[in-house]
């Protein structure tokens, strides 16, 4: 088959389109054929190398799959050679209790598919049967790959973390990325208002067009005073965090009392720090947030198919071109997802 890949962690160069072995179901295992699999800042990161994580070599990304069942293992059951599926992209043990309470994205051995294992970067890819979810009616395979990762995410942060209430004020750093857009989406169906940031005109009219009430270029204007002038020197209820050091004291500093602050990320670095005078005084509560269970997911899955949700696809390029996707999302020419198709 082919498949994109790195022997060596470096830049864009290390990419390779080349052949590779087609994997083979095991048991409780499932092969698919990749239709499409969207690209994440995850596989920029995989790329580079990541401090502390060894990443096995060669390596072929991609989390976000989407595509059609090929083969089946020994003892899979319920699932058919030739059904279309989208995969849920964690993997976890499934016998601690953790799984067993269905908060899999707890599990001590849990990871994401493409990160520890190979992705979707290829024609085929290998996964546990149980990460075989039904394929969401009326998209289409490249709708269906820019879902899972993000919009997972993005719903873990705000409703299971944060539980986001309607009326409350959200403040969404980088609306343009896919958790980003995805986070606007989803405060807005709880009946939030959103203040979404961006780099550019351009994104900041397509965050609108998902139903920010207020944006703020953060190329050009201060966050924190942007967002306290909109909310009258209240501040807002919950700020969504993913940018990390760039914008981590205008995220701090733009919380009311009693506000959350949830983060999956940090894009820029990961040194911060916090007046604690500032965290108690304030009543303000943080909270660290990692992927999400699959049951979310479902939830989120069930929201698409009724036109509550929707996916945000920016471009869509062969997998052949997997370096020029990587290099796009690096200089933020993207509003929402890229995805590669496949075949």
């Amino acid at each position: 088959m082919k498949a994109v890949r790195f022997h060596k962690h470096g830049g864009i160069e290390e990419l390779k389109y080349e052949d590779v072995d087609e994997p083979v179901a095991g048991p409780g295992e499932i092969v698919v054929r990749v239709k499409a699999c969207a690209i994440n800042h995850l596989d920029l990161w995989e790329r580079v190398g990541l401090p502390g994580v060894r990443i096995p070599l060669p390596h072929i990304s991609g989390s976000d799959v989407s595509g059609i069942v090929e083969s089946i293992g020994p003892g899979v059951e319920n699932i058919r050679p030739g059904s279309a599926t989208l995969l849920y992209p964690g993997l976890s043990c499934m016998h601690c209790p953790a799984c067993f309470e269905g908060h899999d994205n707890l599990c001590r051995r849990y990871t994401i598919l493409g990160l520890l294992t190979d992705g979707g970067y290829a024609e085929f890819v290998k996964v546990p049967a149980v990460n075989a979810l039904p394929f969401p009616e009326g998209l289409s395979f490249t709708g269906a790959a820019a879902l899972p990762l993000v919009f997972l995410t993005a719903w873990h942060m705000l409703v299971t973390r944060c539980a986001i209430k309607a009326g409350e004020d959200v403040l969404i750093l980088g609306a343009g990325s896919g958790v980003g857009s995805a986070a606007v989406q989803i405060a807005k169906f709880f009946r939030a208002r959103v203040i979404a940031t961006a780099g550019s005109a351009a994104k900041l009219e397509k965050a609108r067009e998902l139903g920010a009430d207020f944006v703020i270029d953060h190329s050009r204007r201060s966050i924190r005073d942007e967002v306290w002038r909109f909310t009258h020197h209240r501040g807002v209820d919950v700020v969504f965090e993913h940018i990390g050091s760039a914008t981590w004291q205008d995220s701090f500093a733009s919380l009311a009392y009693h506000g959350r602050l949830v983060t999956c990320g940090a894009t820029t670095g990961h040194d911060a720090s916090i007046d604690i005078r500032q965290l108690f005084a304030k009543q303000i509560s943080i909270f660290g947030s990692y992927m999400g269970p699959r049951h979310e997911l479902l939830e989120v899955l069930r929201l698409v198919q009724k036109g509550y949700l929707r996916p945000v696809v920016s471009a869509v390029l062969p997998l052949e071109e997997a370096g020029r996707a990587q290099q796009m999302v690096e200089n933020r020419e993207h509003f929402g997802k890229i995805v590669l198709a496949v075949a």
